[in-house]
């Protein structure tokens, strides 16, 4: 019997591939084709057609990088094919083994209209079914020749990946332009074999259903005549109507299949390609819509909808009414799917505000999932946003990737830092790229986790990134396992149907506590640092926006400027998509995303200094802005003011061994004739900050070739060789006064060099450290490290609205695996009582070890690095070449509340400016403990203020919140600014509002003011 099984295999599949797939098209005619290459960058649809066109052949060459070719396609049914079915067969020299990763090309009539897209594994353009016979056929395909990035022996450097180095050399040739019959019976009999042959071998060897299919398949291969497969595989398939249609167990598992491509925003291609790989994804999927009534198709990405409204409207016409219907699905509520681990606490709010307010706008739709399947791992703050917008699932696929540790559930409530729990679905099929392959639906179903208190999974299907989503065959193959013994049943179904079902099956689904962390692309946290850092000072520049226009607009009558703020947050949150944000793109996508910052930054600060002016007034009065949610120097948070000297004057002595130091009455910092921080010392607390014998501020560097995925990822062995930066060029004294007081250090290694200056401020119970960075090494990772002198178990790491707990220590394989992590703003460890942070305004990346020293007193020194920068070679064989510029600061006698402060303080420096009058705060809050982190007025332009706040140390907190204008009403919203009963009790006094807090809650306040309509 095993020789009978390993027989029919190897025979079904040479039969298969020598023998009835080429059957499937038995009659064709060539196409004639010519062609007209676009000059630079692509043109509207209407040029395209209006070109001229030179006469080009099967065989030829096409195609500089990132291309567009204009082939005109023309042909004649011949007559004798009257009553057949007519296919185009067009083959631009596709890979497909690469689906979405090379040419591609959107097909139109001769007047514009788009039919559909072709790519490697969806080849095809249907003339008739039947045809009558002599029809005259003509097609325009604009087709893209980008090229190759990722091929089959990735992670090369490649030039490749920006058209400004890309070169000429055509990258493909024309491999087949015809019109051919289209064998609808063989077509059918290929799909019977595919799905019987695969599930055949996924079948237990000695499960009798499995030789039930065996020798059904052995005898439709008896039937096949070789010489006239056309002719005999109707009597082929016979053989397997049988098997085909024995039902599935009732205890087999259930499988909800979604139609899907992901498309990354920008990854291997620019932002500009994504809008055509978009346009040609959602041509195939409404046209295949049209002619499968069982399909389902969902999209996510508020953006991508966006892109089609305005450059291809005649293909968002065809989305709009599939949408209305009920079959194409917009999913997930969210602007792009971005990355989430760094976006901060208000932009990962407006990925959801901006995404599902587009959906609703749009298609008056509301999303009650998180679509995020190819995400870099899950902030802990998550579930909180989700559920503050409205929305209660979600769905990801991305930690099945981790290296180590092998995910418990697939189906479970998430909990966030506040409490709050989410539905979460893991797909066991493990792909967002389901082909309906019956190794995929056997693995989804041997797979799942949850089995014996759950049965249902979610299977999302299609080829992504311009593979051309969904196919008819995937469809076919569905079809036939709806419900087919042996197999999962398989069932086209709406993400929503998926997850109230799953939820209902499963209401006491375990809980998984904190962030969903990645254990795989941890060097995303630092790649590309000039993306990172325009990422950080836009969001604060928004704040920054947002505030002083409300405050503006409220006291002084300035107009807000609601639409240019929407566009520029789109923007910014566009550039937050999950290969933008972390670095893992080509050379071209973060050339222009660092164009882009720099305007956005531009139009930010003309935004804020319209508002300033407005409220200051034309004068010659010395005024201090305060934008951060703390007080500071005098000034009010949100308010305009006269700064005030604040604690001793700073003094400066030099040392015997070339350093320095600096007092303030608060800290006492030396800086050794290395230029490294070798004592920061707590005069209030009588404590040393840095471990004994070590020192603070230690550049170091290490060896950077992770074993794949270059920019992505960092592997555990970068950490067995380092070189500590300690030989300085020159360590001087700077500038003294009794504000401040400056050391600059100067290094070089290897072709780099680094200027640091070291400050100490009065007042200041932090030491303020500027670097930059000319950066020339390659495959390098540069780090900052800290040892200090605190004996913690954890350590607190900013995250969005609030902070999670890390260990320090790695008793087993999870902790382990948590070599690198995220934070926002600030990294904390305490002892009780005393304890230090960090802040940085531009870095994500880190790490934190303890060791226990060798001394009298064993004493303990933890560790804290912050990740400056990479220098990976693929998939941008330059990344982060050049001056780069990092602020962080050491704070010792730090509680959580002084950790918290100190990072807003540094992100959003004080504005001086001069004008004629101070200004009040728009609005005050009684609590440290309680963090703004926006105010704005309402997206609605009614002119009622909204307040965003959360509490930011992770206990309780009363506070009270006070308005600088006459309030009529007060109510808690939603994040899309909706009244919600999902929020404190609030009493209101007139212009100040009172709540009571849980740790880390965050509430949405909406005021309107008096006499406002």
């Amino acid at each position: 019997m095993h020789d009978d099984r390993a027989l029919i295999e190897a025979r079904l599949q040479r039969v298969l591939d020598e023998r009835i797939r080429p059957a499937l098209y038995p009659e064709s005619v060539p196409l004639e084709v010519s062609a007209w290459v676009a000059p630079g960058e692509p043109v509207p649809v209407a040029e395209g057609l209006a070109a001229a066109h030179t006469p080009v052949a099967v065989g030829d060459a096409w195609g500089a990088p990132w291309g567009t070719t204009w082939f005109k396609v023309v042909g004649e049914v011949p007559a004798r094919w009257a009553g057949r079915t007519v296919e185009a067969v067009l083959d631009l020299g596709f890979d497909e083994r690469m689906p979405g990763f090379q040419c591609e090309a959107l097909v139109h009539l001769p007047d514009g209209t788009p039919v559909k897209a072709i790519n490697p594994r969806n080849q095809w353009v249907r003339v008739g079914a039947p045809v009558r016979g002599g029809e005259h056929v003509e097609w325009h395909l604009e087709a893209a020749s980008n090229p190759v990035i990722l091929d089959v022996h990735p992670f090369q450097p490649t030039l490749l990946g920006d058209r400004e180095t890309a070169g000429s050399e055509p990258q493909y040739r024309l491999a087949r332009m015809d019109l051919a019959v289209f064998d609808t019976e063989v077509w059918e009999l290929i799909l019977d074999l595919e799905v019987l042959g695969e599930l055949m071998v996924e079948l237990p060897v000695d499960a009798p259903r499995r030789w039930e299919v065996l020798r059904a398949v052995g005898r439709a291969l008896d039937a096949v005549d070789l010489q006239r497969v056309n002719a005999t595989a109707g009597a082929a398939r016979s053989e397997l109507t049988a098997v085909l249609a024995a039902p599935a167990g009732a205890s087999a598992h259930r499988i909800s299949a979604v139609g899907h491509a992901h498309i990354d925003s920008a990854w291997l291609w620019p932002l500009r390609e994504t809008v055509r790989k978009v346009a040609r994804t959602t041509s195939n999927m409404t046209a295949l819509l049209e002619d499968e009534p069982e399909f389902v198709y969902a999209m996510s990405q508020a953006q991508q909808y966006a892109w089609i409204k305005e450059h291809r409207p005649e293909v968002y016409a065809k989305v709009k009414k599939a949408v209305a219907e009920g079959r194409f699905v917009p999913a997930g509520g969210m602007w792009v799917e971005s990355d989430t681990n760094m976006p901060g606490s208000e932009a990962m709010a407006r990925q959801f505000v901006h995404g599902k307010r587009f959906f609703l706008e749009e298609f008056g739709v509301e999303n009650d999932e998180a679509w995020l399947p190819d995400t870099f791992g899950f902030a802990a703050g998550l579930p909180q946003i989700i559920r503050a917008a409205g929305s209660k699932w979600l769905l990801t696929q991305k930690i099945s990737w981790s290296q180590v540790n092998a995910f418990p559930h697939h189906t479970f409530r998430w909990e966030g830092i506040d409490g709050t729990r989410i539905f979460t679905h893991f797909p066991p099929v493990d792909t967002y790229n389901c082909r309906m392959a019956g190794d995929e639906i056997a693995h989804a179903a041997r797979n799942f986790k949850d089995k014996g208190v759950a049965r249902h999974s979610l299977a999302p299907t299609g080829w992504g990134d311009g593979g051309g989503g969904t196919t008819r065959e995937m469809i076919a193959k569905a079809r036939r396992l709806r419900d087919l013994d042996g197999s999962a049943t398989v069932e086209w179904e709406r993400p929503a149907d998926f997850f109230a079902k799953a939820e209902a099956e499963y209401p006491h689904a375990p809980v998984w506590v904190g962030e969903l962390y990645l254990e795989l692309h941890r060097a995303t946290l630092t790649s590309q640092a000039r993306t990172k850092r325009g990422n950080r000072r836009s969001e604060q520049l928004l704040r920054e926006a947002e505030l002083w226009s409300a405050t503006a607009a409220v006291l002084a009558g300035h107009p807000y400027p609601y639409a240019e703020l929407d566009r520029i947050w789109k923007t910014v949150l566009l550039h937050q998509f999950h290969d933008i944000l972390p670095g893992s793109s080509i050379a071209w996508v973060h050339r222009e995303a660092a164009k882009t910052y720099a305007s956005v930054a531009a139009e930010l600060e003309g935004i804020i200094g319209a508002a300033l002016a407005a409220l200051t007034g034309d004068g010659g009065a010395e005024l201090v802005a305060n934008s951060a949610p703390h007080a500071r120097g005098g000034v009010a948070a949100g308010a305009v003011a006269p700064a005030v000297a604040e604690g001793p004057e700073v003094s400066a002595a030099a040392r015997d061994d070339g350093g320095c130091t600096l007092t303030n009455g608060l800290l006492r910092i030396v800086i050794d004739g290395r230029g490294l921080v070798v004592s920061a010392y707590d005069r209030r607390a009588d404590r040393e900050a840095v471990a004994p014998g070590a020192a603070a501020n230690l550049l170091q560097i290490h060896p950077d070739f992770p074993n794949m995925w270059d920019a992505w990822d960092v592997d555990a062995f970068y950490r067995n060789v380092v070189t500590d930066l300690t030989d300085a060029d020159e360590v001087v004294l700077g500038e003294v006064s009794g504000d401040a007081a400056t050391v600059r250090v100067t290094r070089t290694f290897g072709g780099s060099r680094v200027v640091q200056s070291l400050t100490l401020a009065r007042g200041q119970r932090r030491l303020d450290i500027d670097t930059e960075v000319d950066w020339h090494e390659t495959e390098k990772f540069l780090k900052a490290a800290f040892p200090l002198d605190v004996h913690a178990e954890r350590y607190a790491a900013e995250t969005q609205f609030g902070h999670l707990y890390r260990p320090t220590h790695t008793n087993t394989s999870w902790e382990a695996a948590k070599f690198e992590a995220c934070a926002h703003r600030f990294v904390h460890l305490e002892e009780p009582g005393w304890g230090v942070a960090l802040v940085n305004d531009a870095t994500y990346g880190h790490d934190v070890t303890r060791t226990v020293r060798d001394d009298g007193d064993r004493g303990t020194t933890t560790t804290v690095r912050l990740s400056l920068l990479r220098a990976p070679r693929f998939p941008d064989p330059e990344t982060d070449q050049g001056v780069h510029r990092f602020r962080y600061a050491l704070v010792p006698g730090a509680a959580i509340g002084d950790a918290v402060r100190e990072g807003h303080r540094l992100n959003l420096p004080e504005r001086r400016i001069t004008g004629a009058r101070p200004v009040p705060p728009l609005i005050t809050v009684d609590n440290d403990a309680t963090v703004v982190t926006a105010v704005k007025l309402a997206d609605d332009a009614s002119g009622d203020v909204i307040v965003r706040l959360h509490e930011a140390h992770g206990g309780r907190a009363v506070t009270s919140v006070t308005a600088g204008f006459e309030v009529a009403d007060a109510v808690t919203t939603d994040l899309l600014e909706r009244p919600t009963d999902d929020g404190p009790a609030i009493e209101r006094d007139g212009g100040t509002v009172r709540m009571r807090l849980r740790p880390f809650q965050i509430v949405t306040l909406r005021l309107r003011r008096a006499g406002d309509l």
